[in-house]
Parts: C-alpha cells; sequence; structure tokens
C-alpha cells in the first residue's frame, strides 16, 4: 500500500470512528427535537433556543478555555514515568474549575434581570436566568472531567459518557415538556447539567486519581498560564457565540419568537448534518498537520488529502438536504416548520464553502499564529453578522440561507489570500476538481428543486442528481482507499 492510500485509509478510519459517535448524538437529538417541535412548537424553540445560547455565551465568557488549554498540559503530564506530575495538573484543573464555575454563576446572578432584557425585550424571564446560573457551575465541573479524560486518551470513555448523558437527559426532559411545555424548558436544562456531570463523573472515576491538597490561591498561581492561554485560544469562540446571540436578537425584534425557532431549528439540521464531518476531521486533523507544519510539501499534501475527503463525504450529504429538505424537515421536525426549506438548501451550498476556509484556518493555528487567527476570526464575524441581519431585514429566513452562503464565500476568499500570501498555501488540481464537480452539482439541484413546479419531475430530476454524486464520491473512494480491498479485510476479521 502506498504512503498515500494509507494517509487516506487513516483519515476515513478516524472519520468514521469519530463521526460515528457523532451520528449516535445526533440521532438522539433528532428524537429530542422533534418531540420538542411537536410539544413546543416554534414559539417554544425560539425560547429555548435564546436561552441555550445566553447560557452557552456566558458559559464561553467565565470558563477561560480551560476545556482548551489544560488538554495539553494533561496529555504532557500523562506521558510522565511519574504519576505526580499527572495528579498535579488535574488538581490544579479541579480547583480551576470550581473557581470558574462558581464566577459564572455569580455573574449569571447578578446579571439575570439585564440579560432578561436583553434578550427578551422584558423582564419576565428573570427568574429563569437566576435558576439557570447553577448550569454553569455544573457545566464548568463536568468540562473539567471531559478535559481529563481527553488528555489522558480515555476518548471511549469520553465517547461512552456522552452517548450516555445524552440518553438519560432525553429520558427524563421529554416528560417535562409533555406536562409542562415551554415552563419544562429550565427545568430540563438544569437536569441536562446535572446528568450530564453525574455520568462523566461515573467514568472520571475509573482513573482512580487521587487529587493532591492545593489551596485555590496555590492553584491559581500555577494554573495561571495555563488560564491566559486558554483565554485567548477560546476568545475568537467567545466572539462567533456573541455574533450568534446578535443575530437571534435582530431576529427576536425585526420578526419574533417563532422565527428564532425556525433560524434554530433550520441551523441546527446544516451544522449538525454536515457537522458529523468537521467534528470528526478536527479531532484527528488538527493534530496530523501540526506534526508536519514546517514542513511545506507535506502540510500541503496533508490539507489538499483532508479536503477531498471532505469534498467526498459531504457533496452526497449537501445534495441530498438540497433535494429533500421538505421531506428532512418533516421528519426531524413538523410541517410547521417547513417555512426553513429555502434556508436550508442555500446554507446548504455554503458549506462547500465552509469546509474549504475551515481547512485553511487550521493552517493558521498549526502555524502558531494566534494573534493572526484571532483577528481573521474577528473580521469574519463581524462581516457575516452584518450579512446575516441584512439577510433576514430583506429576505426573512430564505434570507438568512443566502447571507450564510455569501458569508463563507467571502471567508473562503479571505483564508486562502491569508494561506496563500503568508504560508505558500495551495489547492492542487485534484482538489480544485472534486470542488468544481461536487458543488455543481449542488447547485444544479438546487436549480432543479427552485425552478421545476412539477413536483414529481422535480424529485425524479433531484433524485438523479443524488445518484450522481453518489456514484462519483464511491468511484473516487475506492480509487483512494480501494473499497474491495477493505471490504475483504473486514469480512475475514
Amino acid at each position: 500500500m502506498s504512503n498515500e492510500n494509507f494517509s487516506y485509509r487513516q483519515i476515513f478510519k478516524a472519520t468514521s470512528i469519530f463521526g460515528g459517535v457523532q451520528f449516535i448524538n445526533i440521532f438522539i437529538s433528532v428524537i429530542r427535537s422533534k418531540f420538542i417541535a411537536i410539544l413546543l412548537g416554534p414559539l417554544g424553540m425560539g425560547v429555548a433556543g435564546l436561552l441555550n445560547s445566553t447560557i452557552t455565551l456566558l458559559s464561553s465568557i467565565a470558563n477561560f478555555g480551560i476545556g482548551v488549554s489544560s488538554i495539553k498540559d494533561i496529555a504532557i503530564a500523562s506521558e510522565s514515568q511519574s504519576k505526580e506530575p499527572l495528579l498535579r495538573i488535574i488538581s490544579i484543573v479541579n480547583k480551576l474549575v470550581w473557581l470558574t464555575g462558581a464566577f459564572g454563576m455569580i455573574l449569571t446572578l447578578v446579571l439575570s434581570p439585564l440579560l432578561s432584557k436583553l434578550t427578551f425585550d422584558s423582564y419576565d424571564y428573570t427568574w429563569s436566568f437566576i435558576f439557570l446560573s447553577i448550569t454553569l457551575f455544573l457545566g464548568q465541573l463536568t468540562l473539567g472531567k471531559d478535559a481529563v479524560l481527553q488528555g489522558t486518551r480515555q476518548l471511549k470513555w469520553l465517547a461512552y459518557a456522552n452517548i450516555s448523558s445524552s440518553v438519560v437527559s432525553l429520558l427524563i426532559t421529554l416528560p417535562l415538556y409533555f406536562l409542562y411545555g415551554i415552563d419544562g424548558i429550565v427545568p430540563a436544562m438544569i437536569i441536562l447539567s446535572c446528568t450530564t456531570l453525574a455520568i462523566t463523573q461515573l467514568f472520571y472515576k475509573k482513573l482512580n486519581i487521587s487529587l493532591q491538597p492545593i489551596s485555590f490561591k496555590k492553584s491559581w498561581e500555577e494554573g495561571l498560564p495555563m488560564l491566559k492561554l486558554g483565554f485567548f485560544l477560546s476568545l475568537s469562540g467567545i466572539i462567533a457565540t456573541g455574533c450568534t446571540y446578535i443575530v437571534r436578537i435582530f431576529i427576536t425584534r425585526i420578526g419574533g419568537l417563532d422565527d428564532v425557532g425556525f433560524y434554530n431549528a433550520g441551523f441546527g439540521i446544516v451544522n449538525s448534518y454536515v457537522g458529523i464531518i468537521f467534528t470528526a476531521m478536527a479531532t484527528d486533523y488538527y493534530p496530523r498537520l501540526s506534526a508536519v507544519i514546517h514542513e511545506k510539501l507535506k502540510y500541503i499534501e496533508t490539507v489538499n488529502q483532508q479536503g477531498n475527503v471532505a469534498l467526498l463525504i459531504l457533496g452526497p450529504i449537501i445534495t441530498i438536504f438540497v433535494v429533500f429538505a421538505n421531506l428532512a424537515i418533516t421528519m426531524l421536525y413538523s410541517k410547521d416548520f417547513l417555512p426553513i426549506n429555502s434556508m436550508i438548501q442555500y446554507a446548504m451550498i455554503g458549506v462547500f464553502f465552509k469546509a474549504s476556509s475551515w481547512l485553511m484556518g487550521y493552517i493558521v493555528l498549526a502555524k502558531g499564529s494566534t494573534q493572526l487567527f484571532f483577528w481573521s476570526e474577528l473580521t469574519a464575524n463581524i462581516y457575516m453578522t452584518i450579512l446575516n441581519c441584512i439577510g433576514f431585514y430583506y429576505g426573512g429566513l430564505e434570507g438568512l440561507g443566502v447571507s450564510f452562503l455569501a458569508g463563507y464565500i467571502v471567508y473562503a476568499i479571505q483564508m486562502f489570500f491569508i494561506s496563500k500570501k503568508i504560508y505558500g498555501f495551495y489547492f492542487d488540481i485534484s482538489f480544485l476538481k472534486l470542488f468544481i464537480v461536487q458543488i455543481s452539482i449542488a447547485i444544479i439541484a438546487l436549480l432543479i428543486m427552485k425552478m421545476v413546479d412539477n413536483v414529481y419531475v422535480s424529485y425524479s430530476l433531484g433524485s438523479i442528481m443524488v445518484i450522481i454524486t453518489g456514484i462519483y464520491s464511491i468511484y473516487h473512494i475506492n480509487n483512494i482507499i480501494n473499497l474491495k480491498s477493505l471490504i475483504s479485510k473486514l469480512r475475514k476479521k
């Protein structure tokens, strides 16, 4: 087997492993979303979305990026022959998550009236935010345990913890929505935080960690470099969350809570189902890229190989959602959510550009250009927020889909300019061919669904496009990893 084929097989293997975990979580999320859509409707989804986005924003501000920076320190300490460095860093992280969790809880308590006014334009949800303050504390404790599991490479336990907490939370929270409707949203969020922490603790205990006695002051002093690093790395994430928050508030003001519910539902589909690929590849791609980032030809090859795999997997998925958006919405939510059809179709085309820019964004991070990455992300978030607001103001929900597409076209151009100008990066011919073919098929499918009035004809022609992109992807996947040989090996096992 050639080195190239081996690399591709490693990429597909990593994608299948981590994608499988994401798929299970998404399947559970689909069931939850379906019941929420039926039991709460667009209004309830709007309220839940605003509460969740606000808490997420506060958590991003209060957690100081410990979930990002501590994993690196824990992983390094776990390689030591002595257990002392590992126990020391875990003890420090344990204290820091208590401190930052308490900070987040107090911050939410103090700001609860203001948060209610800013989010819902009334003080009716002040008590909701007061009760939800505990979720920031519990969430930070969970984050610390997740970091330990990930840093010590107990990914199987981490996956089990995530899946188990999703299942248990589903079984507990759905009865609350059924019995109390919108009034059950806050209790459901609190229970979700409690069950997630409890289940994560069960797997965390398997490590048999004996925490060292250390004061909060000493933990803060020794963990300060970790906090500083994590803060700067997560700052771009805070900005992105804040921009999403602004868009939701804008939609609430111009439209209403129903429109926020539609927005959440639509981009829930876009981000979740193609997000399987992004989340799965991120776990494997970034470390591999970092390992060869100082060898120009090798890192360019790594990026292009990852891009090829992304396009081969994303192409059929995107085309399926473009053609069968209405059916997907009805299955995943209900007919009440059909107004998001066009938004999803346009946004799905934008995913091609998102994938391309995402690939190049990791080059900047792997190069260690943290400030460049931050300013690049800040710029992108500003113009994407403006585009989203303009899109909704003039085009409603469909305008949001168009603005998503336009935003990522601009972002892809921006990242290519940075990568080309500063690092000498370029996409090779194989990637460009795949990109042009896959996006062309998806655009043709979109035009068919928009321009052909006869439902039977449009779905028939659209299905042909799905088959074409599927055959095209399978053909190229077979060429790079030899599917027949791989299947025969699996059968022998």
